[in-house]
């Protein structure tokens, strides 16, 4: 998430009302999670697991809950609470605004789109050119559609991100401030959801189909002409490049890679990151030849 301006340390600490370790102008211009997070960017860590990976990560400011030495370039911001502090910059930069009628006077809809009845389009939605909306679809703010996309019907765009810290009083929700955006050609069946990005996007690529029922979590990078089949469920994070093919019921957990041109068959638990190319098949996923070689032995040694 990019601010409006460029912002100091100084003014980004009295927001978070935290000490800081840098230059009082040391320059901030947005704040993202550790998976997008960008020169200029404020990111948050609350756990010293991960605290190497944030101080060495591209970020220019670090929230963190320890005292450390500050890396050369960079600025620190000290929290007793680097998860709260994050979402008081989010609710800052991006608060939730409430609609005001089904189609935001804000929303941006292109020439010769249909909208059907009981579509809702937050604020700040763009929709291009020959698109499609069915009805009871809900667009919620920020998101970008490009032309010639369809949208069937109970279809939800920009639903926050299933992200949660365990407190001993119950889960705190790191709140969302991202989009979704689909790029030219692409289709979405009935009762598909897509989580909008923590502070990025997630984004689905030009030319790919997705089935009914399909569930996309935030901060995913799904890439051109994927098929993607009904039931199948995404976590967060997750990258797929190009061409893939996904079929009924995969599972995909968070933070992992399908490269290019992979198909996995149905009902596949993809618990690691495989190379393109190749098909897959089975909970722990493997190469679909090669778990098809087993069974065959098994078998023979069973009628043996």
């Amino acid at each position: 998430m990019k601010f409006p301006k460029t912002y100091t340390l100084k003014e980004i600490a009295q927001i978070t009302q935290t000490e800081y370790v840098g230059e009082d102008n040391f320059p901030i211009l947005g704040i993202n999670e550790i998976h997008v997070v960008q020169k200029g960017d404020v990111v948050f860590v609350d756990h010293p697991k991960y605290y190497d990976k944030a101080l060495e990560s591209v970020a220019s400011v670090i929230l963190i809950n320890k005292k450390v030495d500050c890396p050369e370039g960079k600025a620190l911001l000290i929290s007793d609470d680097p998860f709260r502090d994050f979402n008081k910059l989010t609710q800052h930069f991006n608060p939730f605004k409430s609609a005001e009628k089904l189609i935001s006077n804000t929303a941006k809809i292109g020439k010769d789109t249909i909208i059907q009845p009981n579509v809702f389009i937050g604020n700040h939605v763009t929709i291009g050119k020959n698109c499609l909306i069915h009805a009871n679809v809900a667009i919620y703010d920020d998101c970008i559609i490009g032309n010639n996309v369809t949208i069937h019907s109970g279809t939800i765009l920009g639903g926050d991100a299933f992200y949660y810290k365990n407190r001993p009083e119950g889960y705190d929700k790191l709140i969302s401030g991202g989009n979704v955006i689909l790029e030219d050609h692409v289709d979405l069946g009935a009762n598909c959801t897509i989580d909008k990005g923590v502070t990025g996007s997630t984004t689905i690529g030009e030319g790919s189909k997705i089935d009914n029922m399909v569930q996309i979590g935030h901060d995913t990078f799904i890439g051109k002409k994927c098929l993607i089949a009904s039931q199948v469920g995404i976590a967060g994070c997750v990258i797929i490049e190009d061409e893939v093919t996904l079929w009924g019921q995969v599972g995909i957990a968070s933070d992992i890679t399908i490269g290019k041109k992979a198909i996995i068959l149905g009902q596949t638990g993809v618990t690691k990151s495989v190379e393109g190319g190749k098909i897959y098949s089975g909970n722990p996923i493997q190469e679909a030849r090669q778990r098809l070689k087993e069974i065959a032995f098994v078998r023979k040694q069973m009628n043996s």
